[in-house]
């Protein structure tokens, strides 16, 4: 069968054994030739490579059988040489290109007809996609992400032809997000909120207008009782000019209330008028009407976000579960402080470097990292870390050779290292932001722009901008992105999902009644990016007790404490 395109994509797993056939031959055969050895060696190797391969995740795009698609995986190890990092095979039917991942191999079969070089550009992108969805390059983490990978595959190759795409438009595509239907979402759920704010200001008028008929119903009748029954003043302790309806004698008092029915007579039952009503006053929470239409609203299959309270504690943020024995995180938080009319009032970026151990056996180690010589950042070490052994080579080990570091720190782990880095210069400002209101007639239009260096890949943007007090929702004209308005703190938030070289400048255009171009500021930030300013990195990790290093993981991220323009 010959195909035009691309046919199948593999993945497979290898366990080589190259000692253990080399042993067995030299120790049975030790009286044949070099030549024979080697041929009975490549037999053997051959055989226990067949044994020890496993596919564990294929992808075809051409019509083909099964028992055709094992057949050409199963010819791949009896083809496959050692000592290539990235090569390709050619048989009488079909070409196979494959690159080694650790112990895995990406495998690709096309027909010989195929472009190479577009065969190993596809390659290439899929070489790129397999670490972005598993979880770890081996057999357990390839097979708990199969159908992200085939997911990511599909959005990559398309009727066996490769995509114009790239690593980050492919997770964008994998995600997939709808502007229209967040948009709807925004529109029908800002309804919602209206309608629920005006459903409880109707439903509070009314309780405390029953509340109010209660309390003059309440306070007449006990008025005219008092005035039969003779003991007014002895009864409830009121001093009058003897009027049932003097000045101590008050419309609606519970306490009131409460002492006359306390002194009834004996034997005769209390009066159900003198009880305090029951269902009267405020309630706290929603009033049945309220209820009600949000049920009805739920029935029609609408999506209702409850109100929630906050908690009296601040939130923690939920920690990334550790896999790697030890893992160092790369934390850089950014102040900036902008003028709106160009410049730079503060910029401060503080970093820190953190180390978190799962187990004790490996906490002898030292640090090996590797700064980019940014001369505006200053480090410092923490009181237990060799300094000279620092700034001599760039290790980072405690003092003592002898004492471990710590594990199981919750939170952010052992802090090994801090710098900070400050500035006036605009031109490391990974985000500027203009914002430019005008007055015509009887509204204000409002242009906000932002610029991007390419230095960062911004994610998750948001821009927050404040706005006067308004009845409904600003007229948004023109947008990059995406937009949402807060009704009940009067803010406009415009979010972006990720700024890199295919956007590194936007705008939003909206229009509000007439207002003073001050009631726009402060507009305040929020992203985080994937590299950072120190642009540190952990080289590798060096065992002081011997023995192989542990296996290791950084995660690195910059994100904004406190960005605004002012």
């Amino acid at each position: 069968m010959i195909w035009n395109r691309i046919g199948v994509i593999s993945i497979c797993f290898y366990q080589l054994v190259h000692g253990h056939c080399a042993l067995s031959i030299a120790h049975y055969f030790p009286y044949i030739s070099i030549e024979q050895r080697r041929a009975l060696w490549f037999e053997q190797f051959f055989l226990s490579l067949n044994f020890a391969y496993t596919t564990l995740v294929s992808r075809h795009f051409v019509d083909m059988s099964r028992i055709r698609i094992e057949g050409l995986l199963a010819a791949f190890p009896k083809l496959v040489g050692t000592g290539k990092q990235h090569t390709y095979i050619e048989t009488e039917n079909v070409r196979y290109v494959y690159q080694p991942i650790e112990s895995l191999f990406l495998l690709v079969v096309t027909n010989k007809q195929s472009n190479i070089l577009e065969d190993l550009e596809t390659l290439r992108l899929l070489s790129k996609l397999v670490p972005e969805y598993a979880y770890s390059l081996d057999e357990e983490g390839i097979g708990k992400t199969a159908f992200e990978s085939i997911f990511a595959f599909d959005e990559a190759i398309s009727m066996g032809h490769k995509e114009n795409v790239t690593v980050t438009q492919v997770k964008q595509y994998c995600e997939m997000e709808s502007h229209e239907e967040k948009l709807h979402k925004l529109v029908l759920q800002s309804k919602i909120n209206e309608t629920k704010d005006v459903m409880k200001r109707k439903a509070s008028e009314i309780d405390k207008s029953k509340i109010e008929k209660n309390r003059g119903e309440k306070g007449g009748f006990m008025s005219l009782q008092s005035m039969g029954s003779g003991s007014f003043g002895s009864d409830l302790n009121i001093s009058s000019s003897g009027s049932g309806f003097g000045s101590g004698a008050g419309f609606g008092l519970t306490t009131d209330v409460e002492t006359f029915s306390s002194k009834s007579k004996a034997g005769r039952p209390p009066s159900s008028a003198t009880a305090p009503p029951k269902g009267l006053g405020m309630k706290l929470g929603k009033s049945q009407r309220a209820n009600q239409f949000l049920e009805s609203l739920k029935a029609e299959g609408e999506v209702i976000l409850e109100d929630v309270r906050p908690s009296a504690g601040p939130a923690k943020a939920a920690v990334v579960p550790l896999t790697d024995p030890v893992t160092l995180i790369v934390e850089e938080k950014l102040n900036v402080t902008l003028k709106r009319d160009g410049g730079v009032s503060n910029f401060d970026v503080q970093g820190t470097l953190s180390l978190q151990i799962l187990n004790q056996d490996d906490g002898l180690i030292q640090v090996q990292i590797e700064a980019a010589g940014n001369q505006g950042v200053v480090f410092k070490t923490h009181p237990n870390i060799n300094k000279e052994l620092f700034n001599n080579e760039n290790v980072l080990g405690l003092k003592d050779p002898q004492r471990p570091f710590p594990t199981g720190q919750p939170g952010d782990g052992v802090s090994l290292l801090k710098w900070r880095m400050q500035t006036v210069d605009e031109a490391v400002v990974p985000l500027t932001i203009n914002c430019w209101p005008s007055v015509s007639g009887n509204e204000t239009y409002v242009s906000i722009e932002y610029e991007a260096t390419s230095t960062f890949d911004l994610q998750n943007v948001v821009v927050s901008v404040p706005l006067p007090a308004l009845r409904e929702a600003p007229n948004v004209r023109q947008i990059d992105g995406e937009w949402r308005y807060d009704s009940r703190n009067s803010i406009l938030e415009w979010s972006i999902l990720l700024i890199d070289n295919s956007n590194r400048s936007g705008s939003i255009e909206f229009v509000v009644p007439p207002a003073d171009s001050s009631a726009f500021f402060p507009i305040s930030v929020r992203f985080t990016a994937a590299n950072t300013f120190s642009d540190l990195k952990v080289l590798n990790t060096i065992p002081l007790k011997g023995g192989a290093p542990p296996k290791f993981s950084q995660r690195t991220q910059l994100s904004t404490e406190n960005y605004q323009v002012v």
